[in-house]
């Protein structure tokens, strides 16, 4: 994987934070209209939000420093890429190198 697909996580990931926060406000607003109580709103919301944050920090502080470094270091971020990529396999964006 790439430069290309280093770019291709960043907006996914990017996009996810933005739904997480978005649903998260809508949701936790007025919880009795999507049918759950308040502190299970806010205990999604949370959890949706930091769910999106985390793979953002995995992505630029474990993951793209080490690639192109060669050796085990690489190979285990190229794995890792890989890895967070997967789920995005159908996406139209999705890079195939």
């Amino acid at each position: 994987m790439t430069d290309a697909s280093v770019a291709f996580l960043r907006a996914r990931f990017a996009e996810e934070l933005e739904k997480a926060r978005f649903a998260s406000s809508t949701v936790t607003q007025d919880p009795e209209r999507f049918g759950v109580d308040p502190e299970q709103a806010a205990a999604h919301a949370r959890f949706s939000v930091a769910t999106a944050e985390v793979h953002l920090a995995l992505l630029e502080d474990t993951v793209i420093p080490h690639l192109g470094e060669g050796g085990p270091a690489d190979q285990t971020a190229e794995y890792q890429l890989r890895l967070l990529a997967a789920p995005y396999i159908e996406h139209n964006d999705y890079p195939h190198d």
